[in-house]
């Protein structure tokens, strides 16, 4: 599939701001054998002071910025165009959670793909005594039918709720409420994995969304989506999962970039002068391209 990706973040401050520092994900990478960046550009109003593009530890592009001006807003606009052809699921050659313990123990890399990174408790995804409980009632013959059947079980027993949650809120909390959006069905299942020793990973990016038949697309009305990875044995390797809608990462699942939680991924993070507080607000269109045939 072929997609054009705008994305436009927007901040108003209630008081002008004398200057600020941010990092900000969500220029799409190329990733070999799930998706090709034809083309990408991202502008900031105003122009920032100070520039600088570079690459982050797990392979997401990240742009750095400083401003010295006051301002008191900030517009972040994202477009891409980009090519995913994800494979298709082989058989399950995934091994029970036993092996994949002891396959886990003879991975001696600590490349940034390596599932040790992915095994300890991190800030939104701790490992939590009645999420483990909850995950064990997933485990099955192999590890892929594990986190599947985790998977599906999250998409049928939390209600989706935007007012529910924030973006500071951990998977404990989005547990006991039973309800959240896709960052947190995405901490639960991967604190629920970690308790039960599988590597996991959060992977943030953008969704294609389809409107009920008969009635137009709603330009803007997409957001950044976030989904899990699982590391599932030395020959299935990792593996992508998306509990918010129970199923695995599909064709209409554009990556922007991977951590061990949101905080390795956050659209923007940084500090700026100001006093009072901020609106924000966030619109993406995503929308497959239908190439003429010549």
């Amino acid at each position: 599939m072929l997609y054009d990706i705008r994305l436009h973040l927007s901040y108003d401050y209630d008081a002008a701001a004398g200057g600020g520092r941010h990092q900000v994900r969500v220029l799409p990478p190329t990733i070999a054998g799930v998706q090709r960046v034809v083309a990408a550009s991202l502008s900031f109003t105003p122009a920032p002071g100070e520039r600088s593009d570079f690459t982050d530890f797990f392979g997401n592009n990240v742009t750095s910025l400083a401003f010295r001006d006051a301002h008191d807003a900030l517009d972040i606009r994202m477009s891409a165009r980009v090519s995913v052809s994800r494979p298709e699921p082989g058989l399950d050659v995934s091994p029970n959670l036993q092996r994949l313990r002891e396959e886990l123990g003879s991975v001696r890399s600590l490349a940034p793909d390596s599932p040790h990174h992915f095994l300890a408790a991190s800030d939104h995804a701790g490992i939590d005594a009645a999420i483990t409980a909850y995950a064990k009632d997933s485990v099955a013959g192999s590890t892929v039918a594990t986190v599947m059947d985790l998977c599906n079980r999250i998409q049928r027993d939390f209600t989706y709720d935007g007012k529910a949650t924030t973006v500071q809120t951990r998977a404990s909390d989005a547990f006991g409420l039973k309800r959240g959006v896709c960052q947190d069905f995405s901490h639960i299942m991967i604190a629920g994995l970690r308790g039960l020793g599988i590597p996991a990973g959060y992977v943030s990016g953008f969704l294609r969304t389809i409107p009920p038949k008969g009635k137009p697309r709603l330009e803007g009305a997409d957001a950044m989506h976030a989904w899990v990875k699982a590391w599932c044995g030395r020959d299935a390797g990792w593996q992508e999962f998306d509990p918010t809608n129970g199923m695995r990462a599909s064709n209409d699942h554009i990556t922007v970039g991977y951590g061990r939680d949101y905080s390795d991924v956050a659209p923007i993070v940084g500090v700026l002068k100001t006093t009072g507080g901020q609106a924000a607000e966030q619109a993406v269109d995503v929308i497959p391209v239908m190439l003429e045939k010549v």
